[in-house]
């Protein structure tokens, strides 16, 4: 089984504090940031950075719905990582500065991929999807914070 690996990017006119206090906000922000790919959007637990609990079903193709329970961690200023409890999912959103008034959000997902033929195009495809998934969050994320 190989890594696959999906990392999307995009920078913003606005602090480093206020990209990184809507993101780490899961139980008003976040739910508002996500596209039609995700429902049963529930917090469990906490709602602000560490210690949140948040679950979620992922439409990632026609066929395939991933159940997550993700678990969030701070690692390091500037970074929120969640952990899925339900794969080996790893998705880390990391805010940086980027210049004068400008902030760059990276959010990398990374999982355990299948073994063969199927693993070939999990590597190839669900990047590329996640990636289209992740930038309409992104693109959201913009919207909110005009």
């Amino acid at each position: 089984m190989a890594q696959v690996h999906a990392v999307t990017e995009r920078t913003y006119p606005a602090t480093l504090e206020q990209v990184y206090e809507a993101l780490a906000d899961y139980a008003v922000v976040r739910p508002k940031l996500l596209p039609a790919q995700y429902s049963e959007y529930e917090v469990r637990a906490g709602g602000i950075g560490a210690g949140t609990q948040v679950h979620w079903k992922l439409q990632a193709t026609e066929k395939r719905v991933r159940d997550c329970l993700f678990t969030v961690s701070v690692p390091a200023p500037g970074k929120l990582v969640e952990t899925d409890a339900n794969s080996s999912m790893v998705i880390t959103w990391t805010v940086v500065a980027a210049g004068a008034g400008q902030t760059r959000v990276s959010v990398e997902a990374s999982w355990k991929g299948a073994g063969g033929i199927g693993g070939f195009f999990e590597r190839t495809f669900a990047p590329k999807g996640l990636n289209r998934i992740h930038d309409q969050v992104l693109a959201a994320l913009a919207d909110h914070l005009k």
